[in-house]
């Protein structure tokens, strides 16, 4: 069971973890041994609430693919129970990401809105003044005829 907060949890069977040889340098261990580890998460299939699903697949993030399945590489360690380990703990931290811990009973985060401001007097005045300097600097620049 991975525990995501006090009434939240997700069952072991859900969660898809298969051993990968690992990339990068490490000596002949890299070539003997698959201790890295590829974490699949099905959003959709998955046992959580509609309103973490939902917050689920609306981010923008580059680990849950357009199938709403969360996809997580973790081999940073040399041991396969390291990674393991690593890989459910960013699984939660992404579903955790989802939740607002200082609303009460951890509810969904709603992004906040934006209130649309105006520009002050004289922040208006000092972009005019700048503007009109600019195209006296540019208007000397010019050829100078006689007429």
């Amino acid at each position: 069971m991975l525990q995501i907060s006090k009434t939240v949890s997700i069952p072991e069977d859900e969660i898809e973890m298969s051993a990968v040889r690992s990339q990068g340098a490490g000596g002949q261990n890299v070539n003997k041994v698959a201790s890295a580890i590829h974490l699949r998460f099905d959003i959709q299939a998955s046992s959580l609430p509609d309103r973490y699903k939902e917050r689920l697949l609306k981010r923008s993030d580059q680990r849950i693919s357009k199938d709403g399945v969360i996809i997580i590489k973790a081999q940073e360690h040399r041991s396969q129970q390291q990674n393991r380990e690593e890989a459910r703990l960013r699984l939660q931290e992404l579903i955790k990401s989802a939740i607002c811990a200082s609303q009460q009973r951890f509810a969904i985060a709603l992004p906040k809105r934006r209130r649309q401001s105006q520009p002050t007097r004289s922040s208006q005045r000092k972009r005019l003044d700048s503007k009109s300097r600019r195209s006296q600097i540019k208007a000397m620049r010019a050829k100078v005829t006689d007429e």
